[in-house]
C-alpha cells in the first residue's frame, strides 16, 4: 500500500469538498471571507498593519451568472473564470492565501543564536505536518522582544517554509518561540479565528496547491517563493461548519495511515532484520545440514591451491608472494565463530584468482557508449544498469578492461564511500568500474556463496573496522586480500545459496506487498 498516495488522495478529495458531504444549513464561506475582510480593516486602522499590506486587497465573487469575478479597489470588475482552479461545492468561496492569513516574515533578520534562551524554529525543523523539535537554536529575550516588531507567532500559527525546502508546513504547538530564518507565519486576521488552520494546513500540503508552489518557484539550485507571489496563490474556502467535519474526518484518516506507515516500516525492518540473522546463520555453519558425504572443504582449498599452480604455470595468473595457507588451530575461531568439522577458513586472497578495482583515473563522460559504474551502480544482489550517469567509449573500455577483465561469475565489491554492497556478474554485457568497485574473481568457489557471506553482519564489520580515511572511507585491496572467509564443502555451498534464494525470495514478496 502507498500511504504517501493514499494521504494525498484524502487530501484531494478533501479540498475538492468531497470528503464529507454539505449541509445547506451552513453558513456559506462568503459570509466568512466578509468578516475577515472587516477584522483586516480594523487591524489597519489599529495601525497593526501597514498600507501596503492591503493596498492589493480585491473582493472574488460570484455574479448573478454563476461566474467567478473580481473587484478591485477602484472599484473595477473583472471575470476570472478562467482562473479559478476548478469547481467547488456550493458554499464554498475561492480567495487568495494573503485574503485569509496576515503574513509574519523574518526572513532577512538573522538572529544572534544563543545556546539556550527562546527557541528559535526555523525551515530545519518544520516538516510536511510536523514540526521535528531537535531545536538546536536559541536567541535571548531581549532579541525575542526586538522580533516581536515584525509580528508575533503563536502557537495554532501555521508556519511555511519559503526554501531549503520549499512547501514544508506545520501547525506551531509551542506556547512561545521564534520563526526564524527562511520561514513565514500565516496568522489568522483578528482575535476571533473565522478558519479551523488544521483544514487550511492540509490544504496547503495538497497536491493542488504544493503544485501551485512549483509553478511559481524561483531558482534553479535552491527552489524558493517570494512573498508576494506566495500571497496570490488560490486557496478554496469551505464553510465553518463543514471544516470542522472535514477535520474530524482528515484526522481519522491521517492517524489510520500514519498507523499503517509506522507498521510498514516496522515490518520492513524486521524483514531487514530477518535478512541479516539468515545471513549470520549461514557465517556459522547452521543455515542447512551439513552431510558427511560432501567432500571436505580442506580437499577443495588443496584443490584451489592446486588450480592456481596450473594457471600459474599457464601463464594466466601471477603467483600471489604473499599468500599464506591458514589452517585450524585448536579452536578454529574467527569472528566468534566455531565452524562445523568440515568447513575451513581462508584468507580472500587463498580463494580468489584475483583482486583488483576499478580505474583509479578513469576517462571523461563520453554521454553514450559503455558504462563505467561506480558503488552507486552496486546494490546488493543486483547490478543497477538503469541508472548510469557517465559511458565511455569502445576503445577505452578495451583499455581498462585489461585491469579487471570482468567476467561472469566475478563477484563486485563497493570498497570506498558506501562499503560492503556486494553483486555477481549474470551476464556477458560490457561495463567498467571507477575505484570505488573491487573485482573478486573466485576459483572454484560459488560466487553467490562468497557474495552473501560478505554481506553478513560480521563481514560487515570487519570491512567498516579495517576501512581507512576521513573525508571518505575506503580499504585498501591489500587489506581486503587478507580478510578471512569460512569456506564450506562445495556441495554445502550450493545448499546455502538455494536456502538463502527461497527465504528471500518470500521475503521480497513481503516487502513488495508494502509498496
Amino acid at each position: 500500500m502507498d500511504t504517501k498516495a493514499l494521504r494525498q488522495k484524502i487530501l484531494d478529495l478533501a479540498i475538492r469538498g468531497k470528503l464529507v458531504p454539505q449541509d445547506p444549513n451552513d453558513e456559506p464561506a462568503e459570509v466568512l471571507l466578509e468578516r475577515i475582510r472587516e477584522q483586516k480593516q480594523q487591524m489597519f486602522k489599529e495601525g497593526k498593519l501597514k498600507k501596503k499590506d492591503i493596498k492589493n486587497d480585491t473582493i472574488i465573487f460570484k455574479g448573478e451568472d454563476n461566474l467567478h469575478y473580481e473587484k478591485f479597489q477602484d472599484g473595477t470588475v473583472k471575470c476570472i473564470e478562467d482562473e479559478i482552479p476548478f469547481e467547488v461545492p456550493e458554499g464554498w468561496a475561492w480567495c487568495k492565501l494573503n485574503d485569509i492569513y496576515n503574513f509574519i516574515d523574518y526572513r532577512g533578520a538573522t538572529p544572534t543564536k544563543i545556546t539556550n534562551g527562546i527557541p528559535l524554529v526555523t525551515a530545519k525543523n518544520v516538516k510536511s505536518g510536523y514540526i521535528d523539535y531537535t531545536i538546536d537554536d536559541y536567541i535571548s529575550e531581549e532579541e525575542f522582544k526586538e522580533r516581536q516588531q515584525r509580528g508575533i507567532s503563536k502557537k495554532g500559527d501555521i508556519l511555511f517554509t519559503t526554501e531549503a525546502p520549499l512547501g514544508n508546513a506545520a501547525l506551531a504547538d509551542m506556547e512561545k518561540f521564534s520563526a526564524g530564518q527562511r520561514l513565514i507565519t500565516f496568522q489568522q486576521y483578528g482575535s476571533k479565528n473565522e478558519l479551523i488552520n488544521y483544514v487550511m494546513l492540509m490544504f496547503i500540503l495538497s497536491d493542488f496547491f504544493q503544485q501551485q508552489l512549483y509553478v511559481n518557484k524561483t531558482g534553479s539550485t535552491v527552489a524558493g517563493i517570494k512573498a508576494a507571489i506566495l500571497k496570490t496563490l488560490w486557496i478554496p474556502v469551505p464553510p465553518y461548519n463543514e471544516q470542522l467535519r472535514i477535520s474530524n474526518t482528515l484526522k481519522s484518516a491521517i492517524n489510520l495511515i500514519d498507523s499503517i506507515s509506522k507498521n510498514k516500516e516496522i515490518l520492513s525492518t524486521s524483514i531487514s532484520n530477518t535478512k541479516s540473522k539468515i545471513l549470520d546463520l549461514a557465517i556459522r555453519g547452521k543455515i542447512v545440514p551439513q552431510d558427511p558425504n560432501d567432500e571436505p572443504a580442506s580437499v577443495l582449498l588443496e584443490r584451489i591451491r592446486a588450480e592456481k599452480e596450473e594457471l600459474i604455470k599457464q601463464g594466466k595468473i601471477k603467483r600471489d608472494k604473499k599468500e599464506s595457507v591458514i589452517f585450524k588451530g585448536d579452536d578454529n575461531s574467527y569472528y566468534g565463530i566455531h565452524l562445523p568439522d568440515s568447513w575451513n577458513w581462508a584468507s580472500l586472497r587463498e580463494i580468489a584468482l584475483s583482486i583488483s578495482d576499478g580505474s583509479h583515473n578513469p576517462p571523461p563522460n563520453n554521454g553514450s557508449g559503455i558504462p563505467l559504474l561506480s558503488a552507486a551502480n552496486i546494490n546488493d544482489n543486483s547490478i543497477l544498469m538503469n541508472e548510469i550517469s557517465r559511458w565511455i567509449t569502445n576503445e577505452e573500455w578495451k583499455i581498462e578492461n585489461q585491469r579487471t577483465n570482468i567476467e561472469v561469475g566475478d563477484v563486485l565489491l563497493t570498497i570506498v564511500g558506501s562499503i560492503g554492497r556486494s553483486a555477481v556478474v549474470q551476464n556477458n554485457n560490457h561495463f567498467a568500474l571507477q575505484r570505488s568497485v573491487a573485482v573478486i574473481k573466485p576459483c572454484l568457489i560459488n560466487p553467490l556463496y562468497l557474495m552473501h557471506i560478505v554481506q553478513s553482519p560480521q563481514i560487515q564489520k570487519w570491512l567498516t573496522d579495517n576501512s581507512k580515511g576521513t573525508a571518505q572511507k575506503g580499504i585498501y585491496l591489500n587489506a581486503l586480500s587478507l580478510m578471512i572467509i569460512p569456506i564450506p564443502p562445495l556441495a554445502e555451498q550450493a545448499r546455502i545459496v538455494e536456502h538463502i534464494h527461497i527465504a528471500y525470495k518470500h521475503l521480497d514478496l513481503i516487502s513488495n506487498a508494502l509498496l
